[in-house]
């Protein structure tokens, strides 16, 4: 065991900060691995982000997977209680603690310097805790899921982008109402894409009243519709973002709204049968385009 204390301390002495501080940076470390793994859409966008902005994001995107990991993939008799758990884990890493769970630590790390609270937190998991076992939803619950599910996450998401170094961001309203709508608009999005997978594996049905087995094309135009007037809202404020924040997330409206459209382009019937994707060569294209100053400025903001 004395190798690893070697080699840490190779070359110089390492009193606790300077230690704890390397357990930071592996922590951090960790949760950029989630994002690389799991998303090329939003990876595509977090790269073009500058570092500190990016270790932020990545840490949110790897809290928020593993929760959503818990109820989507585990799903075993205990996956309850592993959610309060890691609830638990992750509100004393935001407190301050040091966590063991190095996703929960990183997230904490994060909350801390951005100004992330419970009000972000308390509710995503409150969202997660119905997929358990919530199969349908009403309306009122359909809004309350993705309230927690989504736009807190764009509410983090924002608190990041806005951060400076010692000083929590004062948002705007209007600029916190739009990056919810975004958050919003790509859960719907996900729904619409990941129907069949829900339906038939999960056996949950978000959308108030629609199925897999009734799905038509009418009511397939009034949800993109939908997702489209989110997206509008939420490109609105894209102004007040700083220029690296505004790229990244231009990048991942660009790849989503792709991928609304070739939903739209999808009769319902097949899209209950199929997963719609967007190329990875086309989310790198998006990338490139929005990366170079001569291209990206002369993009239409809705």
């Amino acid at each position: 065991m004395t190798t690893g204390r070697g080699e840490a301390q190779h070359g110089a002495h390492h009193d606790n900060t300077t230690s704890m501080e390397l357990y930071d940076e592996t922590a951090r470390d960790a949760a950029s691995r989630v994002i690389a793994r799991y998303s090329t859409s939003f990876g595509a966008g977090t790269r073009l982000l500058d570092k500190p902005t990016r270790t932020h994001i990545t840490s949110i995107y790897a809290m928020v997977r593993v929760a959503d990991e818990i109820v989507d993939t585990y799903r075993g008799e205990d996956a309850g209680q592993m959610l309060d758990d890691f609830e638990r884990e992750v509100h004393a890493a935001m407190d301050g603690r040091f966590s063991t769970n190095l996703v929960a630590h990183a997230f904490g790390l994060t909350a801390r310097e951005v100004g992330i609270t419970r009000d972000q937190t308390a509710p995503f998991f409150a969202s997660m805790r119905m997929d358990l076992d919530t199969t349908e939803h009403t309306q009122a619950s359909f809004d309350r899921y993705v309230f927690g599910s989504a736009e807190v996450i764009g509410e983090m998401c924002l608190c990041a982008f806005l951060a400076t170094p010692g000083q929590v961001p004062d948002v705007p309203h209007e600029i916190r109402e739009g990056a919810r709508r975004l958050g919003a608009a790509y859960q719907k999005i996900n729904f619409l894409r990941d129907l069949a997978m829900d339906d038939g594996e999960l056996g949950r049905s978000y959308f108030p009243g629609v199925t897999a087995a009734n799905l038509t094309d009418q009511t397939l135009a009034v949800l993109v519709d939908d997702s489209k007037a989110d997206i509008a809202a939420a490109e609105a404020c894209l102004p007040a973002l700083p220029r690296r924040a505004r790229i990244a997330v231009m990048t991942t409206i660009d790849i989503y709204r792709k991928l609304l459209d070739r939903i739209e382009a999808t009769p319902a019937q097949r899209l209950v049968t199929a997963r719609i994707r967007v190329p990875d060569s086309v989310k790198a294209a998006y990338a490139l385009r929005n990366s170079c100053p001569w291209m990206s400025a002369t993009r239409r903001i809705a």
